[in-house]
Order: C-alpha cells, then sequence, then structure tokens
C-alpha cells in the first residue's frame, strides 16, 4: 500500500494485527503491566516511528521495550535504552533536549527520524522471522517517504542485517559481518548505513557500550551529513 505521508501510514500502522503473537504479548502486557506503572493505561499498540520528516538521518533499532515503548506509544522512551539514546542524540544535535519520557513531554527530533525493526513488543524480545518480515512493509513506507535520508544507524545485528539487504550494499547471503562503528555505502541509493551496539541496558550496564563509543558514532554520521 502507499502511503502519502507519515501521518497516514502511522494511522493504518497503529491498527495492525498481523502478528497474533504479538498483539496477544503486547496487550497482555498492557494489562498486567509492571507495578511502578499500575495506575498508568499502556499504549499496547504497535508503535510508530516519529522525528523529522524532513531528516536525513534513520536511526533503526529492533522493536518496542514492554514498559517502554509499549507502554508510552513512542520509540525508545521509558526504558534505560531511550536514557542512553536521547542524551546522545542531544550531544550531537539531533534534539531539542535530552531526554523523552512520554509522548507529551517536548522532545523533538533535528534531521533524524527514529523507528524499528518490529513495531509491536515481541516476548523476550525475540520476534521470529516470519514475524520481522511482516513488518517490514511498514519500514519500506517510511524510506520511501523519507527520501532525504543520507545515513541509516542501525542499533545491533538484526537491524543491520535489515539495512544493508534494504540498501543494496549485499544479499541476504553476503551480508557484512556487524561490527560496532562498521559502515557500507550504497551506490544505488547514495546512502550510508552505520553499525552500533544496541543502547540496551545489557550493553551499556556491562561496558561493552559506553557513552564514548557512542557519541563516536554520531561524530560519524555529523561527518557523513558535512561531507
Amino acid at each position: 500500500m502507499k502511503f502519502k505521508n507519515l501521518s497516514q501510514l502511522e494511522k493504518e500502522l497503529i491498527t495492525c494485527r498481523d502478528c497474533p503473537r504479538l498483539v496477544a504479548w503486547r496487550e497482555e502486557v498492557g494489562v498486567v503491566k509492571r507495578k511502578a506503572y499500575r495506575e498508568q493505561v499502556y499504549w499496547a499498540k504497535p508503535v510508530p516511528g516519529f522525528g523529522d520528516a524532513g531528516a536525513r538521518v534513520l536511526v533503526l533499532g529492533l522493536a518496542p521495550g514492554a514498559h517502554g515503548s509499549n507502554r508510552t506509544g513512542r520509540m525508545f522512551t521509558g526504558d534505560d535504552s531511550g536514557k542512553f539514546l536521547y542524551p546522545a542524540l542531544y550531544r550531537a544535535g539531533f534534539t531539542n533536549q535530552p531526554d523523552g519520557f512520554n509522548v507529551g513531554d517536548g522532545l523533538m527530533m533535528k534531521d533524524l527520524w527514529i523507528t524499528a525493526v518490529c513495531r509491536c513488543v515481541p516476548p523476550d524480545n525475540k520476534p521470529t522471522r516470519d514475524e520481522i518480515i511482516n513488518c517490514q512493509h511498514w519500514l519500506d513506507a517510511e524510506i520511501e517517504i523519507l527520501h532525504n535520508l543520507k545515513v541509516v544507524v542501525a542499533l545491533g545485528k538484526l537491524a543491520w542485517d535489515q539495512l544493508v539487504v534494504k540498501y543494496g550494499v549485499s544479499d541476504r547471503k553476503t551480508i557484512p559481518a556487524f561490527s560496532h562503528g562498521g559502515s557500507c555505502y550504497s551506490d544505488d541509493k547514495g546512502v550510508w548505513v552505520v553499525a552500533s551496539y544496541h543502547p540496551s541496558r545489557q550493553n551499556t550496564q556491562t561496558g561493552r557500550l559506553t557513552a564514548a563509543m557512542f557519541d563516536q558514532i554520531w561524530k560519524m554520521v555529523n561527518q557523513i551529513l558535512v561531507g
């Protein structure tokens, strides 16, 4: 399906029920809730991307967090990944403030769009291959509308694999190895694909991904944009 703009895409996306396992899980989480958020109403629907519609940078994560985006309705909001991501984006000049808590907190992207491979929270944070394929057309539609893109940043190996295939820098049999700070260029699309470890709690609290390492990714992105 063709979409005229991102608003139209979002209206369609949030009604999606294509993956029965994910629909059941996102809604169950929204009912059971975490004790700290017991009084809050969970979003518990597919989470749309958000940011600057004229963005030259796209950031691709894996999927909403059960009590983060699945609760707030906005990517990388309300969990530890977002607490690590948004300060880094602010330091790099891509946001107007260093944090994001909910849809109405005033956070705005500058020249950047944030989205995910899967739009519904998966059990154990592990979508199946079929669920990833089911969700691919939403990412394809976003990329088609975001016609100014120059850099796409893959947060984690799964996002990297999706993007290097999407941008024609490989086929599915010869995907370039994922490495933090790795990059490749799509001659066909004129877009750089940059890899970063995902800012998950597992990575940031173990030191696998530090703030300095993450800042280097956004420095690289800015260098590409001005180059």
